[in-house]
């Protein structure tokens, strides 16, 4: 069976902000879909999980946490490879047409947007980018690359925060590469499957309150577990620092207390702040682009009573 069978085969898809409870939310729709004689397969979603190198501070699940049930695309790259949205959604579309191949309901999980976005919507076939001007465009301080991509492309200036260096620059080097925004570009999508899916989406959208502390309280217990020797391996291996794994959350403070420029206390205090101002980045996301029609869970202090069996009713039906 392929992935663009009739009827579409369904795709359960549950999104939302860092340390919001996603992962609880797919294994326990994985486990009642066991009971129910189907057989759940979570894929990640995650552009921090699908490194190899970030088990501690991704928060990925070890053997324990998956209770059981097959996991994919979790530490699936090598860290000294960036693992872009296209070659990820491929690597999805991939593990999805072999998930209905064998029958089984795939459950993607994470809180990339961007990852779940060229998965569905598809990808805009941008020429490479030409190496002088992309060299010309990383070698800016964030604050220039802002206010040319002001005057050069304001309305994608204007969905950008200031601080945003990675896709500032991403969009002033397409601008200044191809003579196109990336907005035009985007208009030539292709490659997406939302039309070729049953899909089944949740956004769990919790008390932000609530997340900030569990994100303070991850990256206390993210230390305690090794998040130190990580990223000392991590630093070992001499990577490019422009890698993604290398601006991972928790990589730059960490990396900065074991140089010794910022105290124990300091690297804490900056890798928690890191945690929540990415969650905030994250609900707002959510809160923009997925259509508006997609279910929101929204629990209060906690995930415990989200009702799976209401938005999931489709896939569980005996």
């Amino acid at each position: 069976m392929s992935i663009a069978s009739s009827p579409p085969a369904p795709l359960a898809l549950i999104a939302g902000p860092t340390a919001s409870g996603k992962s609880a939310v797919a294994i326990d729709l994985a486990q009642r879909l066991a009971a129910r004689g189907r057989r759940g397969v979570v894929i990640n979603a995650d552009s921090a999980q699908v490194y190899a190198d970030l088990m501690v501070l991704s928060a990925r699940p070890d053997e324990a946490e998956m209770a059981g049930i097959e996991h994919r695309l979790f530490g699936a790259w090598n860290g000294a490879e960036a693992c872009s949205a296209a070659a990820w959604a491929a690597r999805a579309r991939a593990e999805i047409e072999a998930c209905h191949a064998a029958g089984a309901v795939p459950i993607l999980v994470g809180g990339t947007g961007l990852y779940l976005k060229v998965l569905l919507e598809g990808i805009a076939p941008i020429p490479p980018i030409d190496p002088a001007i992309r060299a010309a465009v990383r070698a800016m301080d964030e604050e220039a690359a802002y206010k040319l991509l002001e005057i050069e492309d304001p309305l994608r200036a204007s969905e950008l925060d200031p601080g945003d260096r990675q896709r500032i620059a991403r969009a002033l080097e397409v601008k200044r590469s191809t003579g196109v925004t990336l907005a035009d570009w985007q208009l030539a999508k292709a490659g997406g499957i939302a039309d070729m899916v049953n899909l089944v989406p949740l956004i769990v959208e919790p008390e932000r309150a609530w997340v900030y502390e569990r994100c303070d309280a991850r990256f206390e217990a993210m230390l305690a577990e090794g998040a130190i020797a990580e990223v000392e391996a991590l630093l070992a291996r001499g990577l490019d620092p422009d890698l993604p794994v290398m601006r991972a959350i928790g990589v730059p403070e960490i990396a900065a207390f074991l140089a010794g420029e910022i105290d124990a206390e300091r690297m804490v205090a900056a890798g928690q702040q890191a945690t929540r101002n990415y969650a905030k980045r994250q609900f707002t996301w959510f809160r923009r682009q997925p259509p508006p029609e997609w279910p929101r869970a929204h629990p209060t202090w906690g995930f415990e009573n989200i009702d799976i069996e209401g938005y999931f009713a489709s896939l569980l039906r005996d």
